[in-house]
């Protein structure tokens, strides 16, 4: 084995290469037409990631812009576990549109 290695040879002992080069033999007597040369196995794929389950809540809520008067159901999903920060999300979603609004359920997704 050599005791001296280059920059290079260092450089992957320490780090890994990305491909592992061929051993040269220096050896003049040696006839080169019985050498056989592997190619490298190149890295197995990376795998795609899959979407992360993002937890969700879905918040009905009763709207409507008069008092006591004519209302409809509006339904708003919020990326949260927390029943009282969807709740709230909702609430403050719809109420830059209708005037009274009325929390009905949460139920999750």
């Amino acid at each position: 084995m050599n005791a001296e290695l280059t920059e290079e040879e260092m450089r992957r002992a320490l780090f890994g290469g990305a491909e592992p080069l061929a051993q040269v033999i220096d050896s003049p007597a040696q006839d080169t037409s019985d050498v056989i040369i592997i190619q490298p196995t190149k890295a197995a794929e990376k795998k795609k990631v899959t979407k992360a389950f993002s937890p969700r809540l879905r918040v009905t809520l009763r709207v409507g812009n008069e008092f006591e008067g004519k209302t409809q159901e509006v339904v708003h999903e919020a990326d949260t576990l927390s029943s009282l920060l969807a709740e709230q999300e909702a609430t403050r979603a719809a109420k830059k549109k209708f005037r009274f609004v009325e929390v009905v359920s949460v139920k999750p997704m």
